[in-house]
């Protein structure tokens, strides 16, 4: 099979979707690679780490989607890449496609199968190509939430651990699962106050049991939610219901109850974000304010550490793009049933029931061959 690897150009976006290891392993596996000259460079991975193990380095995307049978990239086609794409075609990366109908409706037009990461599950439930990047982002959002809490950001002038004699930052975190907790950990290391908050009684046990004294566990409703974000300083929003639009926990009128300067960061902003005032940002201009709380709402927040988050990324995508390369689309699909469980879009068709849902679209449930 012909795998294409293209230089991501979502703006700010420095991973990339294979390693030099995974070149050499593709080759073994007597499939050819194309790469894009320079795709690796925002990861500090240069063309000749690539070409040392094999691939094929050509100029342009044009040539790369144009080519190849199996596309795997990091982020969602953007709309320039949308014409190279064609029936018959494999993309394998994040969509997020409930947040996002024209790329969904572009990806129908296109007739090619659209094999999502963020809804490749396994029989427990869990998402192993997710939830690596969801441990970068939960770690990240209390990074740049303590920067965007600095005053010359327009924040509170809070530090998050405070002083002897000064009280540290509260922060309140919704949804505890693999991005709130790892929010939690680091917030719960700079000392902080910290909440975190889930519907999910099991889940609450178990973050009772792991995390450090100065974590709260509490039970997500909207009462609890108001009293949390009237005393927060720091709010991140962490919820996840895989392959459907998250659910506003936060509304509008709800940030007249919070301290002016104080920080909502919304990690759910891929899946159209789970504050009502959420809109996409970029690394380049990652903030907005709204009666006067300072919204964080970067689509790609991984990207910004590329190096780590690409080699996080591949190290659990890499055997999955083998399995497709191997065994084709189809082949992988009825062996693998998480495989199955990626494929979102088909031939025109969707089989994914939270995407169908979202946009009134017919669901089939299963795959043709």
């Amino acid at each position: 099979m012909i795998v294409g690897i293209p230089k991501e150009i979502k703006p700010d976006e420095y991973r990339v979707a294979l390693l030099p290891v995974g070149v050499e392993e593709l080759v073994r596996h007597g499939h050819q690679v194309l790469i894009e000259a320079g795709a690796g460079l925002g990861s500090g991975l240069a063309d000749h780490d690539y070409l040392r193990h094999g691939c094929e380095m050509v100029a342009g995307p044009e040539e790369v989607f144009a080519r190849a049978e199996l596309v795997v990239k990091v982020k969602e086609p953007q709309p320039s890449e949308w014409p190279w794409i064609r029936a018959g075609q494999t993309v394998f990366t994040y969509f997020h496609f409930a947040a996002d109908r024209p790329l969904t409706e572009a990806m129908l037009h296109s007739g090619a199968t659209a094999v999502a990461y963020e809804t490749l599950s396994d029989d427990q439930g869990r998402l192993p190509l997710l939830t690596p990047m969801s441990e970068v982002a939960g770690r990240m959002s209390i990074q740049e939430g303590a920067k965007y809490l600095e005053r010359p950001q327009m924040g509170r002038g809070i530090l998050l651990g405070g002083v002897p004699g000064v009280a540290p930052a509260n922060i309140t975190i919704l949804g505890g699962g693999v991005v709130g907790a790892n929010a939690a950990k680091i917030a719960a290391g700079f000392n902080a106050n910290v909440a975190i908050l889930d519907i999910h009684m099991d889940r609450l046990r178990y973050l009772a049991d792991v995390m450090p004294p100065n974590v709260d566990v509490l039970f997500s409703d909207r009462h609890t939610i108001r009293d949390q974000i009237e005393r927060a300083d720091l709010v991140i929003g962490a919820v996840l219901i895989p392959g459907a639009k998250a659910p506003h926990l936060i509304e509008q009128e709800d940030l007249k109850r919070m301290k002016p300067g104080s920080v909502l960061i919304d990690v759910a902003v891929d899946q159209g974000g789970c504050f009502a005032t959420t809109r996409p940002t970029t690394h380049s201009k990652p903030t907005f304010i709204v009666h006067q709380v300072v919204h964080y709402c970067v689509t790609n927040m991984p990207g910004a550490v590329g190096r780590t988050s690409t080699f996080a990324l591949c190290n659990v995508t890499l055997p999955w793009v083998l399995e497709i390369a191997d065994r084709g689309l189809v082949g992988a699909a009825q062996a693998l049933p998480p495989v199955a469980r990626a494929v979102n879009l088909r031939a025109g068709h969707v089989h994914n029931r939270a995407v169908a849902e979202t946009f009134g679209f017919d669901y089939e449930p299963r795959m043709s061959g």
